[in-house]
């Protein structure tokens, strides 16, 4: 049989089902958005799971993919085969074509048999099939299409052929492709005791949707039949280069001869796992890091931990003292970027990923593994206690299953029920220490719940649309089984593309709805550190706790709310490197509208400071370069400039967000757990729009950036043509009055007409000064004796206050000796000032007389010198009283 790619087979299978009217689909996401109840994508069916029930309609009826797959946590778990058979892997690629109502039965065996036999050229006498053992309809198509006799038709009446998609929902039979790699290898065929063996192997599955369970014991027709077809492509390629051994064909040749150079471990019967588990750990890892998950303690992250770490630790079997796998990883983009351009996109994310991870895992493996070996003398029954297990996992980070394969070479077990014990005790040990925080009743409320649930699964990151299952519903701070139409409820889901508020960035708001509800979420908050609750109104129906639900967040918002958390960061940076590396942020609101941002700084910022400051933010918008994000310690973060986030609280492992390529690395660095751009081009311009002190050394900012900042600017834009009007219309006025005064007014065509505005509104005001002195009728003046003592009173009209004293020091020229007693009104206020001759002083002191004054005008004290006193007041009825009383003191 001559040599054919793994690439080649792909684009075979492919390329026949195109030519045979299939549409071919690209591969979905391995984070499934359409079913809640998958880890990760595991079938090529999972896309089309809404289009076999129903609810979703396509443009075609058929169709053909190559889908990745990852079999490693949840119901689908691989991970501990992997490496000790040829044949078990993490990550795989199903191919498979598929008839929603359209072809069934006849036409999927045709398709099949032809491809196999004839594109493909497999010899007919080494291929076997099974078929249900009710589907005689199947038996007789084989017979008909084929020609197979009946002992290579093999009915099977076990649940491996009827699949079925849940208790209810569609189902059907399926009849299995076997392929006989010969003699040379144990095992019986399908149905026989010995059927687990190397030698008849399944190569494609034939999955006939032809029922709906209605219930467990009522199973009807569906009105239009669909098939789902499944052919493993790592095993097709395998049997097509002549080999039982997925591990042996060209794709896996290549990533093992390269670790094998690396580690200078040749491949050979005691290695060949390890270099199995080596590569096919590699492809898992590089293609969930390139769907955006990142290692972690929790859910999807915690899976990927959990692969990497196990390759990691055959690669220090192996002898590799150096970290290897982000050197491995170029060889597996060569051989799939073609394919799958998302490895090259994501190529500098999963390298750095790698590298991190292993340089970090490295130091604690040996020191793990030294805990290990010091503790296999309490091996008793070849089984480690499960208390050792659960140390090797609290402080090493060993997952149960890294160390259970440690031992299976030494064929020891774990004590899995010991670990859960010492998982549970933990667990109340973490319940005892809890202090709470804010109001009691309600922290403890979510706590008590806390330990019974498993962390909601974040998935906002790379989506805005998920499923999800209802865990819990809270109504009026009780936890409630349902819900119905106008209730106020707090849902916690599984998993959920929903931001819960922190960081400063708000929570996101939205819909969560399904066939028997809607719902809409005004707020999600974060709860015990990692649990998502959704606050929202039921707007028709009832939701139960158990049920389905489809969330799909406010694009339009969270799209903004991303835009103004990544200029947050870029503002941050700016105002360090513009005002000092003293600022450090003290809070920030990120919502949709706007960005506001408290920081460290004792002074206002200058006008050339703000010009500067927005000009950094808008160089980097505009440099166009790709935002990254790394998970690491949060010693590692800082050690590498991260800033940490005022509030926040961290953990062992941190989201540190990159932007802005820069010569020696990045503009910004900061640890974040917020969602972001993936360009800082998307941010658009940028622009601080006022700043405020908000406590002793904290200054406060707050900017907009594009659409809204636009209209902002338009807004402004109007605002300052109005306020130029008004200013002219007023400058007219006062230019009126002043020629009517025959004054020719102060005004200069080429200054700005607030300047102007000012200075005619000064010279006015001095005119009007000049003219109430002269004017008798608004300068009432009366003088009069007291004893030998000279008192003038003098009210004035319209004249400021302010400008008393120039009148105080005319009276003292007019009357030599004495005492002047100065009221004025203007705007609805009274101004007081008492003068007295220096010849005077001695005996009467103005301060004192002011004061008299100044409470009969109901004003607040005064105060100045023994020669001249001024206050002010509100009351201008009682002004003849203020003369009355300071004359009476003088007498």
């Amino acid at each position: 049989m001559g040599q054919i790619l793994l690439t080649d087979v792909r684009k075979k299978f492919l390329d026949y089902f195109k030519k045979n009217n299939h549409q071919i689909v690209e591969s979905s996401n391995l984070v499934p958005n359409n079913d809640p109840t998958l880890m990760f994508t595991n079938s090529g069916m999972v896309q089309f799971k809404n289009v076999f029930t129903g609810l979703e309609k396509r443009q075609y009826k058929t169709a053909t993919t190559s889908q990745k797959c990852v079999r490693a946590g949840g119901k689908h778990n691989d991970l501990e085969n992997v490496g000790y058979t040829p044949r078990h892997h993490t990550f795989f690629e199903m191919l498979g074509n598929f008839s929603f109502g359209d072809y069934f039965k006849e036409q999927a065996i045709l398709h099949a048999w032809t491809l196999l036999t004839k594109d493909f050229n497999l010899p007919k006498d080494k291929l076997s099939v099974t078929v249900f053992h009710e589907d005689e309809e199947s038996f007789k198509l084989w017979k008909k299409i084929a020609g197979l006799k009946d002992e290579k038709i093999i009915r099977i009446a076990t649940s491996d052929n009827f699949w079925s998609m849940g208790d209810t929902g569609p189902c059907g039979p399926c009849s299995e492709i076997f392929y006989d790699h010969g003699e040379k290898l144990k095992g019986g065929p399908p149905g026989s005791i010995d059927e687990d063996g190397d030698r008849f192997i399944e190569i494609w599955n034939l999955v006939f949707m032809q029922f709906e369970q209605i219930s467990k014991d009522k199973r009807i027709n569906l009105p239009k039949p669909s098939v789902d077809t499944g052919m493993g492509l790592e095993r097709m390629t395998a049997v097509l280069q002549g080999t039982h051994d997925n591990y042996n064909i060209d794709h896996f040749k290549k990533i093992m001869n390269s670790s094998s150079v690396l580690l200078k471990s040749p491949i050979d019967n005691k290695t060949i796992a390890s270099h199995r588990v080596i590569a096919d750990h590699l492809r898992a890892s590089s293609f969930l890091i390139s769907e955006g998950i990142l290692p972690s303690n929790e859910g999807r992250g915690y899976v990927l931990r959990r692969i990497m770490r196990r390759g990691m630790r055959h690669a220090h079997t192996l002898g590799g003292n150096d970290i290897i796998f982000y050197k491995l990883f170029n060889v597996l983009l060569n051989e799939m970027k073609e394919s799958y351009p998302e490895l090259n996109t994501s190529k500098d994310l999963i390298v750095e990923t790698l590298r991190n991870e292993e340089e970090k895992f490295s130091s604690l493996l040996e020191r793990g593994i030294k805990i290990l070996d010091e503790n296999l003398e309490k091996v008793q029954n070849k089984t480690l206690p499960g208390e050792i297990a659960f140390k090797l996992y609290d402080t090493y980070g060993f997952p149960f299953d890294l160390t259970a394969d440690i031992l299976r070479a030494k064929d020891i077990k774990v004590d899995s029920k010991g670990f859960d014990k010492e998982m549970s005790k933990s667990k109340a040990l973490a319940r005892a220490n809890w202090k709470g925080s804010g109001d009691k009743s309600v922290e403890e409320r979510w706590f008590k719940i806390r330990e019974d649930l498993n962390p909601t699964e974040f998935l906002g990151y790379e989506f805005d649309k998920a499923e999800g299952v209802v865990i819990k519903i809270s109504k009026n701070d009780k936890f409630v089984n349902s819900a119905s139409s106008g209730d106020e409820i707090e849902i916690i889901s599984n998993q959920t593309p929903f931001y819960g508020e922190s960081g400063g960035q708000v929570g996101d708001q939205g819909y969560i709805f399904n066939s028997d509800c809607k719902i809409k979420i005004n707020d999600t908050q974060k709860k015990m550190g990692d649990l998502f609750v959704h606050y929202g109104k039921i707007e028709n129906g009832s939701l139960t706790v158990g049920q389905n639900i489809n969330l799909e967040i406010d694009n339009i918002k969270r799209n903004k709310s991303k835009a103004n958390h990544s200029a947050t960061h870029l503002l941050h940076e700016s105002l360090r490197r513009t005002l000092g590396k003293h600022v450090m942020q003290k809070g920030s609101l990120v919502s949709p509208e706007r960005l506001r941002f408290d920081f460290s700084h004792n002074k206002p910022i200058k006008k050339e400071e703000i010009v500067k400051i927005n000009k950094i933010v808008n160089d980097i918008v505009e440099g166009s370069s790709d935002i990254q994000t790394r998970i690491m310690t949060p010693k590692e973060a800082v050690n590498m400039g991260a800033l940490a986030l005022f509030g926040e609280k961290y953990g062992k492992e941190v989201r540190v967000v990159f932007m802005g390529k820069e010569n020696n690395g990045f503009f910004s660095t900061e640890l974040c757990g917020g969602t972001h751009v993936k360009n800082t081009k998307e941010v658009g311009k940028f622009k601080i729009v006022s700043q405020s002190s908000i406590a002793s050394g904290v200054r406060r900012v707050e900017a907009l950036r594009d659409k809204q900042l636009e209209e902002y600017e338009r807004n402004q834009k109007q605002d300052q043509s109005l306020k130029e009007k008004n200013l002219k219309k007023e400058i007219e006025l006062i230019k009126n009055e002043l020629q009517n005064l025959n004054i020719k007014p102060d005004y200069k065509h080429n200054a700005d007409l607030s300047d102007n505005l000012k200075n005619l509104n000064k010279q006015l005001s001095r005119v009007k000064i000049e003219n109430t002195k002269k004017d008798k009728n608004k300068n009432k003046i009366k003088d009069k004796k007291v004893g030998s003592i000279i008192i003038r009173e003098q009210i004035l009209k319209d004249f400021p206050p302010k400008e008393l004293r120039s009148i105080i020091d005319q009276g003292k020229k007019d009357i030599k000796s004495g005492i002047i007693i100065s009221i004025s009104i203007f705007e609805n206020k009274v101004g007081l000032a008492v003068g007295v001759s220096q010849d005077l002083i001695s005996k009467y002191d103005a301060v004192n007389l002011v004061k008299i004054g100044s409470e009969i005008l109901e004003g607040t004290g005064g105060g100045g010198r023994k020669d001249f006193a001024q206050a002010g007041g509100a009351n201008k009825d009682n002004i003849e009283k203020v003369f009355k009383a300071i004359v009476k003191k003088i007498n």
